[in-house]
C-alpha cells in the first residue's frame, strides 16, 4: 500500500468551511457592522471597512469560530464574539492556517490567498480583558489579499483551491 507523500497530504483540503460572520468598520475605533452581504474588491478591499487597503497583503482578516471557542475557554469565559477580535471574517469547518500561502473561495465569486498571521494587538486587553493578548497568541487568524473579488454573503462556503503543479 503506498501512502501520500507529505506534500501530497498538505494539498489535499476535503473539508468544506463556511462564512459565519461579517465584520467592518465604518472608522476608527466604531462599532463593528454585521451586514449579511459585502462586497470585495481587489484594488479598493471590503466596501465599507475603514482598513480597506489599496492592495497589499492584509486586505481582510479571517478567524476561525473553532479558535474563538478557544480563546472564550482560555479567558475561562464563553466563546469570544467576533467583533472583539477585529478580524473582517469568521470561517468555521477548516483550517484556515493549513491554508497559508495557498487561495480560499468563498461563494461563487470570490477568491482570497491567505498571506499571513493576523497576531493580536494589544487592543485585545482592552476587548477581551486581562490576560486577552495571550489568549489569543496562535489563535488570531489570517490575513488574505483579494485575488478576485465579488459579493460575500453570510453562510457562504469556504473551499481550498488545490494548488496543480505545472
Amino acid at each position: 500500500m503506498k501512502f501520500p507523500s507529505l506534500k501530497d497530504l498538505q494539498q489535499h483540503v476535503p473539508q468544506i468551511g463556511q462564512l459565519e460572520w461579517i465584520g467592518i468598520r465604518p472608522s476608527k475605533r466604531s462599532s463593528v457592522l454585521t451586514p449579511e452581504v459585502v462586497h470585495l474588491d481587489p484594488v479598493d478591499g471590503i466596501a465599507g471597512d475603514h482598513y480597506s487597503r489599496k492592495g497589499g497583503n492584509r486586505q481582510v482578516t479571517l478567524i476561525q469560530k473553532e479558535h474563538l471557542q478557544t480563546i472564550g475557554s482560555i479567558l475561562k469565559g464563553q466563546p469570544v464574539d467576533p467583533a472583539l477580535t477585529r478580524r473582517n471574517l469568521v470561517i468555521s469547518g477548516i483550517n484556515l492556517l493549513a491554508l497559508l500561502k495557498r487561495q480560499i473561495r468563498i461563494g461563487d465569486e470570490v477568491i482570497l490567498e491567505i498571506t499571513g498571521n493576523c497576531h493580536p494587538c494589544s487592543r485585545m486587553e482592552e476587548n477581551l480583558g486581562d490576560g486577552g493578548y495571550n489568549a489569543m497568541r496562535g489563535l488570531g487568524g489570517v490575513t488574505a489579499r483579494i485575488i478576485r473579488g465579488g459579493e460575500l454573503n453570510l453562510n457562504d462556503q469556504v473551499f481550498a483551491i488545490r494548488v496543480v503543479d505545472v
